[in-house]
């Protein structure tokens, strides 16, 4: 290690094996300086320069040493403290600058901070130059606002962060005491950030400490860990304190240990298996059908989980029809299936429902979740002829990469370009900017339309250059007008507008988050839509990869799923990986990714989970049970019931599933959570269950009024010369798409047998106590 001037550090690390595994022995370690004058190791084990030369640092851990070679230069001159490279990182880590501190919008107590020292500029004028400069004082620097405050030797809302004497103390002393200087211009400057380690397996209850070194522009680095700032994304499994040190909890599970120095990050892995062996054997012999499977197996190895049984034909059927095309299978269609002797059945099954036109509008209806604007804010035709525009594209099974081409330059008239829609209800460049990199990207660019993203590495710079290939959108016509009709507009490209970056004034040129685009001739919306479609941008091929699998799957890979970055990783990057370049190779075809992932053995394992699996929730060792969505769910209803739903603004014989807008009334849709027609989209429905969906499955009168309507599958039933035994498969096969056991089949022929109970009443109430199961109401 080398300690290149008279405040360098370095933390120390020893690892050693215990029992096979490698383990964290760095507390335990006893620490020994062949040259004491040269270097010292201080009580928290780190090692600090004292006289310019080389010694060897020794590591002794009961009889067991371990060596490494000090290396110590630049004592002649102590380094100057400086603002960006000393304090500014020590105002973050002690949380002054963030939201609920002195970075919150207007500050605290009339002083303010930029949102995690984005703008050293404006940071460095508030601490010396506003209130009169009282909070500092470089004649005596003890006297200073900012030290009396951090120390609590005045009354501070914040607490106390700093012990007076400490070395974080005397750096904030010091750099007030030479001046309060700035970073000389030219300084080296951060660019990149590693951790180590980049991966670990621990058992419960062992901790590790980290290390965060700092590159910097010069090619020189240090270590940060000690103003470094961490946090967990799951830190009831896998915490991690002030200094970088990881504690595993009691139970298995994985976490990612982020750490961010000057808006740099970093991320640790942390893996705690589940406790005891499991034969490798038992991974090698599992089946694989295609990538997807080996790199779940890996996964579950790793995590020393092994996966549910396959799961059988009948749930395997409902499953498929569900998740494709939103629609229950017809008995018929159940029988036929059960009864086919085929072992590809199942993948046969898959492509037939690719093909069928409900595939269409229930595909077509998760895409206008995100992109339907409120009737009455742009007009009804032009909500109708985006409706339309997206049913077609799925229809024709546009290529994905076209469809998103489209939608980010379109033009046109409203009532002519369906996508056009979208930039008559979004006008302002900023609020394009949100949705498309969201959308499109899986970059959620908000929080650096005002600041530094305090997770990520974009910038006010990178919002405003990608706002700016929006700000040449030019609109004719009627604008947003009040009425619910709605006017014309047409949407082109104007040549001219301008969008400026909020701190510096300057005029922002459009400009990629990273990477070079394609010029473009008129529309620069379209040299952005070709950057992001570019077969090497990996976030547009992972998002729409992700958004997918989270829909067939129950879970995403990465949730949220349109939240890609650095420290939110996916539980599986090598899955997420493939995913997309099997989406890519595939001609951005969404067919072939569904058809992929559903043919998949891991997508057809059972929901119920083993010993050694039932505390997985990410990693799919099982599948995860979903809620039908609400038009599925009431397209079900009316499918089972033999009774259909009537819409206004809609044409006889339309299901749920083909509405044009939620504005259409309906309690049942609104019960089981379609998105509020109120809000702003792109809005995602909420798939919770609640005491309200409950009570309408029992006492709604629509669905009593299905159920017992004259002309209804119940009262056709009832009327039949078919026995009650064969009354209660058909009732199980149109519900739960399966034969009843033995067991239920008795339970229900004890309702035919009830004396005061006629055959009509007893077929309703069946059929009544089926809908209200819990195995109706999920995708198992």
């Amino acid at each position: 290690m080398t300690l290149g001037d008279a405040g360098a550090r370095q933390r120390l690390l020893v690892m050693g094996t215990v029992d096979g595994r490698p383990v964290d022995l760095t507390r335990e370690a006893e620490f020994a300086v062949a040259d004491p004058d040269r270097a010292a190791v201080t009580p928290d084990r780190v090692v600090r320069p004292k006289r310019d030369g080389e010694t060897t640092l020794i590591a002794r851990v009961g009889g067991m040493t371990a060596e490494a070679t000090v290396r110590v230069s630049g004592m002649e001159a102590e380094r100057p403290i400086t603002f960006e490279r000393d304090v500014m990182p020590m105002l973050t880590r002690f949380g002054c600058n963030s939201g609920p501190c002195h970075g919150k919008q207007r500050g605290q107590n009339g002083f303010q901070l930029s949102l995690l020292g984005f703008d050293p500029n404006f940071d460095h004028a508030a601490i010396t130059k506003e209130a009169r400069g009282r909070r500092v004082f470089p004649a005596a620097p003890e006297q200073s606002l900012l030290l009396m405050k951090a120390t609590a030797t005045l009354p501070h809302g914040g607490g106390k962060p700093i012990e007076p004497g400490s070395e974080d103390y005397e750096v904030l002393r010091r750099w007030i005491a030479e001046g309060m200087a700035r970073d000389p211009e030219g300084s080296p400057t951060v660019v990149g950030l590693e951790i180590w380690p980049t991966e670990r397996s621990i058992v419960a209850g062992d901790r590790q400490q980290t290390i965060v070194t700092a590159r910097y522009s010069d090619g020189s680095t240090a270590d940060v860990t000690h103003l470094a700032d961490f946090q967990s994304n799951e830190s009831a499994v896998v915490a991690v304190d002030e200094s970088g040190l990881i504690q595993a909890g009691d139970r298995p599970g994985e976490a990612a240990i982020s750490a961010r120095f000057e808006g740099q990050f970093a991320t640790c892995g942390v893996t705690i298996p589940l406790e005891g062996t499991v034969p490798p054997e038992l991974y090698e012999n599992l089946p694989r059908s295609n990538v997807i499977d080996g790199l779940v197996w890996a996964k579950l190895e790793k995590l020393g989980l092994t996966p549910s049984a396959t799961t059988d034909d009948a749930t395997f059927l409902r499953r498929a029809h569900l998740d494709i095309i939103g629609k229950l299978p017809t008995p018929e269609e159940t029988r036929a299936f059960l009864e086919d002797p085929s072992p590809e059945k199942r993948a046969v099954l898959v492509d037939r429902l690719l093909e069928r036109p409900e595939y269409a509008d229930h595909w077509a209806t998760k895409w206008m979740d995100l992109l339907r604007p409120n009737p009455y804010r742009v007009g009804i035709k032009a909500v109708w002829n985006l409706d339309a525009w997206i049913r077609r594209a799925f229809r024709e099974n546009m290529p994905y990469d076209e469809f998103v081409r489209t939608i980010v330059a379109a033009q046109g008239s409203t009532f002519q370009e369906g996508p056009a829609t979208i930039f008559r209800d979004r006008r302002d460049p900023e609020e394009l900017t949100t949705m498309v990199s969201q959308l499109f990207l899986g970059i959620r660019l908000d929080c650096a339309r005002c600041h530094h993203h305090p997770f990520e590495v974009w910038g006010q710079e990178d919002f405003y250059g990608f706002a700016a290939y929006f700000a040449e959108v030019g609109r004719k016509g009627t604008g947003l007008s009040p009425p619910i009709s709605g006017g014309e507009e047409i949407i082109f490209a104007s040549g001219k507008g301008s969008i400026a970056h909020p701190l510096t004034g300057e005029t922002m040129e459009p400009a990629p988050l990273f990477g070079e685009a394609p010029e473009a001739e008129d529309d620069p919306r379209e040299s952005l839509a070709y950057w992001m479609t570019d077969a090497d941008n990996p976030y547009f091929a992972q998002v729409i990869a992700n958004r997918v699998w989270a829909d067939l799957m129950g879970i995403g890979l990465v949730e949220p799923v349109d939240d890609l970055r650095a420290t939110n990783p996916p539980t599986n990057p090598e899955l997420l990986d493939a995913l997309a370049q099997e989406f890519v190779a595939g001609g951005y075809d969404l067919k072939h990714l569904i058809r992929t992932i559903m043919t998949s053995q891991v997508y057809g394992l059972d929901a119920k989970p083993n010993d050694r699996n039932v505390v997985d929730v990410r990693n799919y060792a099982r599948h995860y049970r979903k809620r039908l969505g609400a038009e599925m769910l009431l397209d079900a209803v009316c499918d089972i019931t033999g009774v259909p739903e009537s819409y206004d603004a809609a044409a006889p014989g339309t299901r749920a599933s083909q509405i044009w807008t939620h504005r259409v009334p309906s309690t049942f849709l609104d019960t089981f959570g379609r998105p509020d027609p109120n809000q702003d989209p792109p809005c995602e429905r909420v798939p919770d269950t609640s005491v309200t969906q409950v009570l309408h499955l029992m006492n709604a009168p629509d669905l009593h009024a299905k159920i017992t309507d004259d002309n209804g599958i119940a009262a056709e039933l009832a009327a039949s010369d078919r026995p009650d035994g064969e009354i209660v498969e058909e009732l199980y096969l149109r519900v739960f798409c399966r034969l009843p056991s033995e067991e239920e089949k008795a339970i229900a022929l004890a309702v035919f047998a009830e004396p005061e109970v006629d055959r009509r009443k007893a077929t309703e109430d069946v059929l009544w106590a089926l809908i209200n199961s819990a195995e109706f109401l999920f995708i198992n």
